[in-house]
């Protein structure tokens, strides 16, 4: 593996680690490697289960997504959908944040098992941005599309414990990483041929519209890039103070 990205396998389970400390950005390459990582193991008979952590303060911060345009994105989610193609559960482990596209990689996961002082935020709105990493499919499908809704246009975050109990997480605890190789460690003693299939069948519409959600927000993301509103909203962010949008 690449410096940026690890694996490993221990009784049936696969530990996948991004290693761009204490934030994990994601970019093309980072979801590259993590795919091509993540769709290996599909291949390997000794693996039933896959648990999607990373290194530093953050489980990832969200995306890099500097100087790109339209293209640039649509090659970002090309590999972005092939995170959800795979045929081995993922569990994910969140320490820290969970931002933006950190919490759309987050949401590709099968499950999410956050720390209590996790922050999961689907910050888009408040950056003058439309979300990405196909969270106009996921999110609903876990919180309820009334829920996903709040969650989208008031860009607020939630700790584990909040996550929890709205569904976004399946558990809480004070080491995600542990718990979720645990947990990752529970599918792997199911019968190994019967996991992948079952796995097929409920995620089958998921992925349809995954492929979908990624081809609209593309396009919603990239006519946004250039407006006012954008750069105020990076700019607040930066300077960690309210934006002043001005609806252009």
């Amino acid at each position: 593996m690449s410096d940026i990205v690890r694996a490993s396998v221990a009784d049936r389970v696969a530990l996948l680690e991004m290693r761009r400390p204490p934030n994990n950005f994601f970019d093309e390459a980072l979801l590259t490697e993590l795919a091509d990582a993540l769709l290996a193991l599909d291949d390997e008979k000794d693996v039933t289960s896959v648990v999607l952590c990373s290194q530093g303060k953050h489980f990832c911060a969200g995306a890099d997504l500097r100087g790109m345009g339209e293209a640039g994105i649509r090659r970002v989610y090309r590999q972005a959908f092939r995170l959800f193609s795979g045929r081995k559960p993922v569990v994910a482990a969140v320490q820290g944040g969970a931002i933006g596209g950190g919490l759309g990689l987050a949401m590709s996961a099968d499950f999410r098992i956050a720390a209590p002082a996790a922050r999961l935020t689907a910050n888009f709105a408040r950056l003058g941005f439309h979300q990405g990493f196909a969270l106009s499919a996921t999110l609903p499908r876990a919180v309820g599309p009334q829920r996903a809704q709040e969650l989208l246009y008031t860009g607020r975050s939630v700790d584990g414990q909040e996550a929890v109990a709205m569904g976004l997480c399946d558990a809480v605890a004070d080491d995600p990483r542990e718990a979720a190789i645990e947990f990752a460690t529970r599918i792997a003693a199911a019968a190994p041929l019967s996991v992948p299939s079952i796995r097929a069948t409920l995620r089958r519409s998921l992925v349809s519209e995954v492929s979908a959600a990624l081809d609209c927000e593309a396009a919603a993301q990239a006519a946004l890039l250039e407006t006012a509103d954008f750069a105020e909203g990076v700019a607040a962010s930066i300077a960690k103070r309210p934006p002043q949008f001005v609806g252009s």
